[in-house]
């Protein structure tokens, strides 16, 4: 639970920080609207995503072997009513384990197809961007033409955020799927994992050996959780821009 909870944090974290510093900068470079193109939102997000992927990618490196130890633990151990479940790996423990096991290249298995999967955040926010850019833009026409002013331009709720980002990520996520099964077998460390030579020999393994719903094993628990989680973290990363931008506006004017 800890390292998911950190995984998650940084890569929300440096990937926001990123694109935000990607979007501003683009912003900055050209006049006119300050809305993002198709083209300037895949490219801030090619930016974010790279340096999201190298960053975190030891933590869900550990994250996985974590789960999968504990998983072959239960499975191998006899059943018994009276033994308690298996103790799970601490995070520094599985560390120790991974960095014993293969040295600090480990930490990177799988990134190949985790930086395919860079093109899901990119499309996430791709999609969001452009939703919301639509949406503004009806709303502001449907209020200048109730008000007669050309200067009024609609602001979006939390609401408006929140499905959004939900529907944003639930395109994304159901494109790039089977990408999110290949990485989290190969950064499981297992040797089912290990006999993949590429990204797409991966794919193409898995297709042949399962068929289609192998490369859609769990689909649903994962876009429940993630598609509320991106939700949620829409409508925060909303609040806490207009709070810290609240907040630097006396530091500014200094």
């Amino acid at each position: 639970m800890g390292s998911s909870l950190l995984g998650i944090a940084v890569t929300n974290g440096v990937y926001y920080y990123f694109y935000e510093r990607s979007r501003a900068s683009i912003l900055e470079s050209r006049p006119g609207t300050k809305a993002l193109s198709t083209a300037e939102s895949i490219l801030a997000g090619l930016i974010a995503g790279s340096a999201t992927t190298v960053a975190s990618n030891p933590l869900w490196v550990i994250q996985t072997t974590q789960t999968t130890a504990t998983h072959k633990a239960a499975s191998s151990a006899p059943y018994d009513v009276t033994h308690h479940h298996p103790q799970r790996l601490t995070f520094l423990q599985t560390f120790r384990a991974i960095l014993k096991t293969g040295g600090l290249k480990e930490f990177w298995r799988g990134l190949g197809p985790a930086m395919v999967l860079v093109i899901n955040p990119v499309l996430q926010y791709t999609i969001f961007e452009q939703l919301k850019n639509i949406l503004i833009r009806r709303r502001t026409t449907a209020l200048r033409a109730a008000s007669k002013r050309s200067a009024v331009v609609a602001v979006l709720t939390d609401v408006d955020y929140f499905f959004l980002g939900a529907l944003a990520k639930l395109v994304s996520t159901s494109l790039t799927y089977p990408y999110i099964v290949l990485k989290s077998r190969m950064q499981a460390g297992s040797s089912e994992g290990a006999r993949y030579k590429s990204s797409l020999d991966g794919l193409f393994t898995i297709f042949q050996e399962e068929g289609l719903p192998g490369l859609y094993k769990g689909i649903g628990t994962k876009l429940t959780q993630s598609v509320l989680n991106a939700a949620i973290l829409f409508v925060s990363q909303r609040r806490l821009y207009e709070l810290t931008k609240e907040a630097l506006v006396p530091v500014v004017a200094k």
